[in-house]
């Protein structure tokens, strides 16, 4: 379960995301990791999630991160697909 703290961190930087960020990159960089540092508004883009994390806590080190897939409703997903086998 999260903290207050994680959930308004977590409000926060979808907010950020949504109304400062997102138009300025859906069109380049969808399906890349974008993590955001929820108190400076800075952030890193890379197609590889821990990538982008890096560089960013290179910049900012007490950063608060979040981070989203640019395009997607969700950075991950979880579970299993089913696939028809023939024969």
């Amino acid at each position: 379960m999260m903290t207050k703290a994680e959930v308004r961190s977590a409000e926060r930087g979808q907010a950020l995301y949504d109304t400062q960020i997102r138009a300025q990159v859906e069109g380049e960089h969808r399906g890349k990791f974008l993590i955001l540092d929820v108190n400076t508004g800075d952030y890193e883009i890379d197609a590889e999630d821990l990538t982008a994390c890096h560089r960013l806590l290179e910049r900012r080190p007490d950063a608060v991160l979040f981070g989203v897939r640019v395009g997607h409703r969700a950075a991950y997903r979880l579970g299993i697909r089913s696939v028809s086998l023939k024969g």
